[in-house]
């Protein structure tokens, strides 16, 4: 992995250990972002396969492209939480650790003696961080939840999509994505509540549909005041108006946000509608919503006679929002991506140049940094259990009893850090 050029490999973060017990998305994204500021990361996997992950979306040389992004600045331990030794193990691990991260569904870890009591017991100011499908508690806490129901329950799903068709979704996995972000805002809610000696460790309980419908913005005190119901409005944005997709004349789209007062007028005068701009029927978003498609018309009637760069390149210069609609292509190339690091170059294994995203968000002083792409499976399990006390025939013995597995020697990180 060639350097970030974000920053130091030692971010706002450093000290802090997390214990990653998750698969696939939620849990592994919030771990992620953390290990991307400089938190010690060490991902709890099964032996054999490990994360499915690893195998999902597309593969290079048999290992996912997404595992590469999804698991940087991780390390990898292989254990079966299963058995007794592999449990002990996880125990352990969370003597000095600040944060575990889960996503079982609600009851598992119980089951195998590492539930919140227990676990609490060992490290007091433990933060624990539990992501399901629908939280810890309510009737239906057991339920298996993925993150594609979560958007469906909560409220995301009826309102993608164009009004004629089913219920669509967004293409990627918005709802795990949520979680995951809701999960990092709770953990370090809590760490700072220790930090300021204000109390002990807690549980964070994220569930997927309440992440969901925590960004539905004002669509229960509609329904409650006025019986309405936001359905799908294709590429409008609902009740302000006018936000809208519009056609080119070579069959491409552009986004145009003219929703406020000022940029209403503006956006008139240049598309020559100024008999718009100054009718007082429209000089308010109120009015306008009552009147969207009348101004979608004009708007859409200048659009499609224009290129798009003439498009963009009018609507500029009037300070108007708008842009164009970018593929992966697009954002690759892009020179504003380019400018804030955020494609940055990669190097797989083996030896494979592969370009992978940058960091969010840009802290000033202690920026985010990658130090190694997603490790080999087990690649950290001998140096970890050494740290913990581990001697080489303990390591040995859990080994052949299949309660953890090792990988290749854990590689030096190329940017600082030690793995």
């Amino acid at each position: 992995m060639e350097a970030s050029r974000q920053g130091p490999a030692e971010g706002p973060l450093s000290g802090i250990r997390v214990i990653e017990l998750g698969n696939l998305i939620a849990a592994p994204f919030a771990a992620r972002l953390m290990a991307e500021f400089g938190a010690e990361v060490i991902k709890v996997e099964a032996p054999g396969e490990g994360d499915p992950l690893r195998k999902w979306r597309k593969l290079h040389e048999g290992t996912s492209l997404w595992w590469y992004l999804q698991s940087r600045n991780k390390k990898s331990v292989a254990i079966n939480m299963r058995l007794p030794e592999g449990q002990e193990v996880v125990r352990r691990l969370v003597r000095d650790a600040d944060v575990l991260i889960e996503n079982f569904r609600p009851g598992t870890l119980e089951r195998w003696g590492l539930g919140w009591e227990a676990l609490k017991a060992i490290n007091p100011n433990l933060v624990m961080v539990r992501i399901s499908g629908f939280g810890q508690d309510g009737p239906y806490r057991e339920r298996p939840g993925f993150g594609a129901v979560g958007e469906a329950m909560g409220g995301m799903r009826f309102t993608t999509g164009e009004p004629d068709r089913p219920p669509a979704r967004t293409g990627i996995s918005i709802g795990d994505s949520l979680a995951a972000l809701h999960a990092v805002m709770g953990a370090l809610m809590a760490l700072i509540h220790i930090k300021a000696g204000r109390g002990t460790g807690q549980v964070v309980d994220v569930s997927l549909f309440e992440s969901v419908f925590n960004m539905m913005e004002s669509l229960v005190p509609e329904f409650d005041a006025f019986d309405f119901v936001r359905t799908r409005s294709g590429g409008a944005l609902p009740g302000i108006a006018p936000s809208n997709s519009y056609p080119t004349v070579e069959g491409t789209y552009v986004i145009v946000a003219g929703n406020g007062d000022g940029i209403f007028r503006r956006l008139m005068g240049a598309i020559g509608r100024e008999d718009l701009g100054g009718d007082p029927r429209l000089a308010s978003n109120d009015g306008r919503v009552r009147h969207v498609e009348e101004i979608d018309a004009a708007i859409t009637a200048w659009t499609s006679r224009h290129l798009l760069n003439e498009v963009t390149a009018a609507l500029d210069r009037a300070e108007v929002p708008n842009g164009r609609i970018y593929s992966v292509a697009d954002i690759v190339d892009d020179p504003q991506y380019l400018a804030r690091d955020m494609i940055l170059p990669s190097t797989l294994p083996d030896g494979l140049s592969v370009k992978m995203p940058g960091i969010v968000p840009k802290l000033s002083e202690t920026p985010g940094a990658v130090n190694w792409l997603g490790p080999a499976l087990g690649e950290h399990t001998a140096t970890v259990l050494a740290r913990l006390g581990y001697g080489e025939a303990e390591i040995e013995a859990l080994v052949a009893k299949g309660a953890v597995a090792k990988g290749a020697v854990a590689r030096e990180p190329d940017a600082g850090g030690a793995p």
